[in-house]
């Protein structure tokens, strides 16, 4: 497979007393999202090491530390193999959401900070306006990408438990190369919206029940959305 080569990063990019096998690893994800390494590509060691500009040694820490993580496999003498997202991939990512955010969420209806969930319910009501009016400008996009980070990842705050961030992050690396190849129009994502609204409405009302619903019906139907790709 050919590879769009990109400009060396350089060594100087990396990060004072950090290790060039993590900004390889960085860099490998950025390549998939931005689509310059498709998702089920084919490659070889020294095709990712003229995209990457970065030396081989490092590279191969990242290959090692992203294969444990279900991103590759490295075919010893033919080359890497980069998963490509489908039916069941999609599912366990949602299943494995599932399980983590629903007692999340409950603490978070519970405990979550006042400005927080009236900040996240202000922002979303104001992009949904903005999509009425405008349809999904660049900024609508990128607002509606920061909104989902923010709400998910402060659910997953509230339980200030290392090691679920840690996990929830791979997970993350998976949601994003699901919804790789999923078009995004008005109708769906003020869906979205209105998913998400009802789970900040419960957490705004202290109800953890209403909220963990909410969350669990949010999840049933954005897997519905993603499923419906593979059909």
């Amino acid at each position: 497979m050919a590879v769009n080569e990109g400009a060396d990063i350089g060594l100087a990019e990396a990060q004072p007393g950090g290790r060039l096998s993590d900004l390889a690893y960085m860099r490998i994800l950025e390549n998939l999202f931005d689509r310059r390494l498709p998702a089920g590509a084919f490659v070889s060691q020294n095709d990712l090491v003229k995209l990457l500009g970065i030396p081989v040694a490092p590279l191969r820490d990242a290959l090692r530390t992203l294969e444990v993580e279900g991103i590759l496999t490295i075919h010893p003498r033919s080359g890497i193999q980069f998963v490509k997202p489908g039916l069941e991939l999609t599912k366990s990512t949602y299943q494995f959401r599932t399980i983590i955010e629903r007692a999340a969420v409950r603490a978070f209806a519970e405990q979550g900070d006042e400005d927080l969930i009236r900040e996240l319910g202000d922002r979303h009501r104001t992009v949904s306006r903005h999509i009425e009016t405008s349809g999904l400008t660049a900024e609508t996009m990128e607002e509606l990408e920061a909104l989902e980070t923010l709400l998910h990842n402060s659910i997953i705050a509230i339980l200030r438990n290392a090691l679920i961030e840690t996990s929830y992050r791979r997970m993350h690396t998976y949601l994003k190369l699901v919804r790789l190849d999923r078009k995004l129009t008005a109708p769906l994502a003020q869906r979205s919206i209105r998913e998400h609204l009802e789970i900040i409405e419960a957490s705004e009302a202290r109800d953890p029940d209403r909220a963990e619903a909410a969350l669990v019906a949010h999840f049933n139907a954005a897997l519905q959305r993603h499923l419906g790709m593979f059909v």
